[in-house]
Formats: C-alpha cells, sequence, structure tokens
C-alpha cells in the first residue's frame, strides 16, 4: 500500500497548486446520496495533501440532465455521465468534451430493445399504442427504435414538421423523459411531480425524480401497465425478475417475437453507451480525476469494499453516476472528434434524427459521382427534375461514395452487388434495385412487376479472334481487362475459372493474387502493379492518372474493358482479354454503331430476337463511330467458354462466368423513405416528358456507359423492404462473403471499425 501511495502523491503533486475542486452534477436525490457517500469516501482513503490539493469532490444538484449541461457550461458544475445522445447534444451543441467510455462487459455499446406484455404485438404494429421511452433522443429509447421504424417505412416523416410530431402521431400516448420542452404530448403517460417551481418540476424530466426516467424508469411505465411498449437498453434486461421474463416479450425486426435472453438476435440496433462529459478547459484535470477514482473504487479498485463507483443498491435506485453494468472507464484521448467517440454510423442517424436541427440539407438529396462524366450527368438529371433538390457530390471511386454516405457526406449511390455487399457491412440498406427486364408497370408511385425474379446479367469473357491460342486455361503470362476493382464480372467471377492449367487451383482466394500471378500484366483500375500497367489514364477534362477507380480512366468499367481489349489509336496499351458484363457487350457494341438503344428500349423483343439485330449490325458494320474501335467489326470478336470453347457472341447464355444480380441504390437507413420518395419523383417527372434531352437510363451522349445507373435499367423495383441478401441471392452472397473473407479491403477495414470494442 505505501507504493500505491507513493504513486498517488507523485501523481498529485503536479496539481499541488491548482488545489481544484471536482463538481460532479446530480440529477435526483438518490444519486446526490451517492455523490457525497464517494466523496467521503475519497476524503477517507487519500493522504491529506492529495485530498487538499486535488481530490475534493462536491456534488451539484441539479433538476434534470439537461439541467446539468447547462451548468457545467456555466462553469457552475464540472463533470456528468451522459447517454450517447445526449453526449452528442453536449458537445455539438454547448461545446463540451467526451473524456471518458462507460465499458461494459460485452464493449462499449448497447442493444436497443421494444420490450412488450402483450403477445400478438409486432414491431410492424404499434402504430396507435402507448410507448414508454428511456429518454428523449437517447440511443435506446428514441435514435435507434425510432431510426428502425423510419428506415421501414413503418413510420413516415417528411421533415415538414417535427420528428416529435410525428411520433405523437404514431403512438397514442407516451412517456419520453425530456420531452416536455420540445413536445409535451409525449409526456401525457409520465408520472413525475408536477410544479411551476422549475426546481420542483420533475414530470417527463431526464432524473431519477421522474418515474419512467431511463431504461429502468421504461421497464418500470411497461410493467404498471400505463405502457404497452417500452423501448430501452438491453443492460436494463439483466435486471428483471425471473418470474417477470416470462411474462415480457421482445419485438424483433422480422415480426415475431423472442424471449428476453434472444437480445442479441432481436433488437433494433447498436448504438454507443454513456460517456463523461466536462468543459473543455477542464478535460485533463477530469480525466485525472477519473482513473485515480477508478483506481481506488472501480470493480478492482484497491478501496472497492469500502465504495463502489459503479454498484448503486443501497441507495433504492439503479445507474446512479454511472450505469451499473459499467466494468471500466475507458480514458479518452485528447484529439478523438465526437465521431470517433460514437462512431461515424451512430453520428450519420442523428444527423439525419434531427439533432442538429433543420436545415437546407433536409429536403437535399446528394447523389454521390465518380468521374467527370456522371457529374455531368448527374447536374443535367438536377437540370431535369421538379422533385426535391438534387445535389451532385463527387467521389474518387465507388468504395469512396460508400464511405461518404457513412460519413454522411453524401446519401445514396447506386452499386453494383459487389459493392452492396460492401456498403452493407458499412450499415447502408437497400432503397430500389434496377430492373433490366422487358417491362416495368409504374402505378401510384410504386413498380409492380409481372414476376417477383429480378433480372440478372451475366459476366463473359472476351477475346480478339485473331488471338486463336487464347482460351479459358490458357491465359497464363497474357495481358487482362477487368472492368473495375470489386466488380462482379471484372473481378469476382473470373478467378473461379481455370483461367491458367500452369496456375495452382489451390492457390489462395484472394482474386487480386490470382490475377497478379497469372497474367503478365493488364489494366484493373483500382488496382496495383502490374495489373495497371495496360491503363491508360483520361484526357481532356477527364484527365487523371493510369488505373483511376473511376471513368476518368479510359479503361474504367464494361465499356473501358472493351476499349482495353481493341487497344489505343497507337495500337499499344492492349489486353488479350476482357471480363465484363453481357449486358455491356450487346448495349455498348449497339450504342458505339448507331446509338440504337433507345429504339430497343421502345420495342419489345426476345433475348434471341436481341441477338440476331446484334449480330446483324455486327456483320454490316465496324465499331468505328466513336473513334477507339475504328476499323474492327462485331466478327472479330468472340467468348471464351470454361471448357475450352470459343463461340460468338451472341452464344452468351451457354457461355458465361455466371450470373449477376442486379445494381441496388444504397443509403442510410434513416435515409430510405426520402431517397425512394425522390427517385419516384424523378421517374414520374422524367417519364412525364418523353421527348426531353435527358434520359435517366441512358449514357452514350456522354461517351460512357453505366453513369449512375446501368443503361439496361428500365425502371426501379422498390426494396427496401428486403434483405441484401435476398436481393443478391444466397449463392451470390455466399460467394462473396467467402472472398472478402480472405482479401484484404481498406473499404470493409474502414467499415469494420467498432466503437463498442473501445479500449
Amino acid at each position: 500500500m505505501p507504493g500505491f501511495y507513493s504513486i498517488l502523491l507523485f501523481f498529485f503533486n503536479l496539481h499541488v497548486f491548482e488545489a481544484k475542486k471536482m463538481r460532479w452534477c446530480t440529477v435526483s436525490d438518490a444519486e446526490h446520496r451517492k455523490c457525497a457517500e464517494l466523496a467521503k469516501a475519497l476524503v477517507a482513503v487519500l493522504p491529506p495533501a492529495a485530498v487538499a490539493s486535488f481530490a475534493r469532490l462536491s456534488c451539484i444538484r441539479a433538476s434534470s440532465t439537461t439541467d446539468c449541461i447547462n451548468r457545467i457550461r456555466a462553469n457552475h458544475a464540472d463533470v456528468i455521465s451522459l447517454d450517447a445522445g445526449e453526449v452528442y447534444s453536449a458537445v455539438k451543441q454547448f461545446g463540451l468534451v467526451a473524456i471518458a467510455k462507460e465499458i461494459y462487459n460485452e464493449g462499449s455499446c448497447i442493444l436497443s430493445v421494444a420490450v412488450v406484455r402483450n403477445g400478438s404485438l409486432d414491431i410492424r404494429s404499434l402504430r396507435g399504442h402507448r410507448s414508454c421511452h428511456s429518454g428523449v433522443r437517447w440511443t435506446a429509447g428514441w435514435n435507434l427504435p425510432l431510426g428502425f421504424l423510419l428506415s421501414r417505412n413503418y413510420l413516415s416523416w417528411t421533415k415538414e414538421r417535427p420528428l416529435s410530431q410525428e411520433i405523437g402521431t404514431f403512438f397514442s400516448a407516451s412517456c419520453i423523459p425530456g420531452a416536455a420542452s420540445i413536445a409535451p404530448t409525449l409526456c401525457t403517460l409520465c408520472q413525475g411531480q408536477k410544479s411551476f417551481i422549475r426546481q420542483k418540476n420533475y414530470h417527463c424530466e431526464t432524473s431519477h425524480s421522474e418515474p419512467f426516467y431511463n431504461s429502468q424508469g421504461a421497464l418500470r411505465c411497461l410493467r404498471s401497465g400505463v405502457g404497452d411498449v417500452a423501448f430501452v437498453d438491453h443492460l436494463a434486461l439483466e435486471n428483471i425478475d425471473e418470474y417477470e421474463k416470462e411474462e415480457l416479450r421482445l419485438l424483433c425486426t422480422d415480426g415475431t417475437q423472442a424471449s428476453l435472453s434472444h437480445y442479441r438476435n432481436c433488437n433494433l440496433g447498436r448504438g454507443p453507451g454513456g460517456s463523461v462529459v466536462t468543459r473543455f478547459s477542464f478535460r485533463k484535470f477530469a480525466r485525472k480525476f477519473i482513473v485515480m477514482t477508478q483506481m481506488l473504487f472501480g470493480v478492482r479498485g484497491t478501496e472497492r469494499l469500502r465504495f463502489q463507483l459503479f454498484n448503486s443498491s443501497s441507495f433504492g435506485q439503479r445507474d446512479l453516476l454511472f450505469k451499473d453494468a459499467t466494468e471500466k472507464l475507458a480514458v479518452l484521448p485528447d484529439d478523438m472528434d465526437v465521431s470517433q467517440v460514437l462512431g461515424v454510423d451512430y453520428v450519420a442517424l442523428l444527423k439525419g434524427l434531427g439533432h442538429e436541427g433543420s436545415s437546407l440539407e433536409d429536403s437535399v438529396v446528394r447523389w454521390c459521382c465518380i468521374s467527370h462524366a456522371e457529374q455531368k450527368k448527374c447536374e443535367q438529371w438536377a437540370l431535369s427534375i421538379k422533385s426535391d433538390p438534387l445535389v451532385c457530390v463527387r467521389a474518387v471511386s465507388v468504395r469512396d461514395c460508400v464511405e461518404k454516405i457513412k460519413r454522411d457526406e453524401a446519401d445514396a449511390v447506386s452499386l453494383d452487388a459487389t459493392h452492396s455487399f460492401i456498403a452493407e457491412k458499412c450499415g447502408l440498406v437497400p432503397v430500389v434495385t434496377e430492373y433490366y427486364g422487358q417491362k416495368c408497370i409504374l402505378a401510384h408511385g410504386a413498380t409492380y412487376l409481372e414476376t417477383d425474379a429480378l433480372p440478372s446479367v451475366a459476366g463473359v469473357a472476351v477475346t480478339k479472334r485473331s488471338n486463336r491460342n487464347v482460351f479459358i486455361g490458357n491465359l497464363g503470362g497474357r495481358r487482362s481487362c477487368h472492368s473495375h476493382m470489386y466488380s462482379p464480372a471484372g473481378w469476382l467471377l473470373p478467378y473461379r475459372q481455370n483461367l491458367s492449367l500452369e496456375y495452382n487451383s489451390s492457390s489462395p482466394c484472394d482474386p487480386n493474387q490470382v490475377y497478379g500471378d497469372i497474367f503478365w500484366k493488364g489494366c484493373l483500375p483500382g488496382s496495383q502493379k502490374n495489373l495497371c500497367k495496360v491503363c491508360i489514364g483520361g484526357t481532356g477534362e477527364a484527365a487523371t492518372k493510369r488505373c483511376a477507380d473511376n471513368h476518368n480512366e479510359r479503361y474504367y468499367g464494361n465499356m473501358g474493358a472493351l476499349r482495353c481489349l481493341v487497344g489505343d489509336p497507337s495500337g499499344k496499351s492492349y489486353g488479350d482479354v476482357a471480363f465484363l458484363e453481357q449486358h455491356n457487350l450487346e448495349a455498348n457494341i449497339l450504342s458505339e454503331i448507331f446509338t440504337m438503344k433507345h429504339y430497343f428500349k421502345q420495342t419489345i423483343i426476345d433475348t434471341s430476337m436481341l441477338a440476331l439485330y446484334i449480330t446483324f449490325f455486327f456483320h454490316y458494320t465496324g465499331l468505328n463511330s466513336t473513334g477507339w474501335a475504328e476499323g474492327w467489326t462485331p466478327s472479330d470478336f468472340e467468348l471464351l467458354c470454361g471448357d475450352g470453347r470459343r463461340v460468338r457472341l451472341s452464344e452468351w447464355e451457354s457461355c458465361n462466368m455466371g450470373a449477376i444480380p442486379p445494381n441496388t441504390v444504397m443509403t442510410r437507413p434513416v435515409l430510405t423513405s426520402r431517397v425512394y420518395d425522390f427517385l419516384m419523383k424523378s421517374e414520374e417527372t422524367l417519364a412525364a416528358s418523353a421527348n426531353a434531352a435527358f434520359k435517366l437510363f441512358e449514357s452514350h451522349q456522354y461517351e460512357e456507359s453505366d453513369l449512375l445507373f446501368k443503361d439496361a435499367t428500365q425502371c426501379f423495383v422498390h426494396t427496401s423492404h428486403l434483405d441484401l441478401r435476398s436481393i443478391l441471392g444466397e449463392e451470390f452472397y455466399a460467394h462473396t462473403e467467402t472472398v472478402f473473407n480472405c482479401t484484404h479491403s481498406d473499404i470493409l477495414e474502414f467499415c469494420s471499425q467498432d466503437v463498442c470494442s473501445t479500449i
């Protein structure tokens, strides 16, 4: 013990001249008593010099957590532990800083759960029922459940009026502590004492003096029969008596119910737990006080028999000063932004729920573009519609788009199947899926299909007919052209083929390594080393270094892979085989010949008829409309089949590398309804002006293909009610999952950053 005191004295001597006092803000009599006992315990165990110079603790009684935030800001108190939702407000609106996070037995995050007594309720039928919430803008009681309800469109919110009003309409009655100042109607079920004297009014306040405050109080609201559903954090479930657990159920996102023990699989989302906040100028002192107090009275503290920092049982309440489930406090470094403390997904959710107030962004959809050509098309789109404003946000790649949407720097983008998989791992969700069938029927703002199936496309391998020695199994040492990094046809599917008989088929499942080992060199935009050597970069306004992962690289995408196979005008920088999508093989060559895509969109023809048209035009026409394919005819190209055959381009149905699910528009969960409404209004506006120059699903006028959406798209299909695995199909999803389990990916590394496992 003497050694421990000498360490403490050395620690305290750094502040001997400061003689600072720590003022902890409390929100109830019970919490004030616990704080006072902590102050006594510090005096009892620390040397007098340490107490005088550093460890003097006083307790400031406030009426609510909001009152505490105001007091700390005004230097009338110093420290409080808050729910993550309130932490965000304290940091962004009041200039406070987070200095420590509560760590529980499974990390620093909590799960939001919906608890009911009624066995017939489900998450889809909550409208008109009575609700109990832990607190307004709290993680488990407000942010996560409302985000979920909005993402599934169970709760509608157009932002023409405050979200609080929509909630008041959705539920028949509620108790949401802290909501009195923004919507008194959300407090009708609360039972705290009412008073005209502010300090004595506890009705609907974020204080333990409101019986239905925090997760424990919300459960009390439910168990007493006042409410029908309680939105709480999963930690509160641990304190329910065993006999009562049998009477309570969880509402799961699929519409079922589950026992309380199944909260890991039956919840409404995960978010950060509580954090300690203080003023910026007080942060260093407060951190050291937290470290010292935890060393003494934490779960493994040297003086834990005298006082337990994370136990409130002897004071008649739970979760006083900190959550009782806390195992330790993780002290945060000085340079942590609020997004690093709470997580970028959670911060984006809070912005989407209006935690920073209303702004112009609330009515704007920010579409992500990855090249100069896409930017031009997006700007034309914005000028051609009468729906909500469209803003075009520039990114350097599709992966960058996913990151920007996750960070709330953009709102939506249409992604191929592989990037949709990545986006899901980043917390994004589907809105609509592109439909490549023959006919769409639009009615009442929704898309109805003649079949439930979403038409796919196929990945193919193309070579020049003159390269007689090129076939699947004999590609070792040759030059390859791939649409782009992570593309289904250009990256995901080809490596499954036995590309080279000399190459060990038991090689690692990382496609990048497979292609790097097999091919002499190639162009795989977004890659590096020898797989960039055939790329040529961009020119003019789209000038860029070679191998850029966007349309500014002339060999990017499906049309780019065709260009790569043909080669540049000098006869250099060309490939021996191109991996691309079959629909682009057709659409791009038709575009290169007579720009006849619009004609085919207006004429219902089956696949075989389309193949005949293509063959006809191939036979009589050279690919010379834009210059890059001048002198070539369709008969100069053939498909490579997995069995070693070479066939005509029109025989892709029997000679391909596999089916590819359609592209899907992805966004953050809270924006699904807004993005969907925007897209439907866009389609209606553009359909009403059929003769207009701008076409949402055409790109040839920009000398590219598949800008913003695939050119093969006929319409959008509403898919926000489906999970991505259903959209992509089990086989494709499982295969993609397997590949990424053994492939390093910077974007997935970024997506997997987990604030829940902090320290």
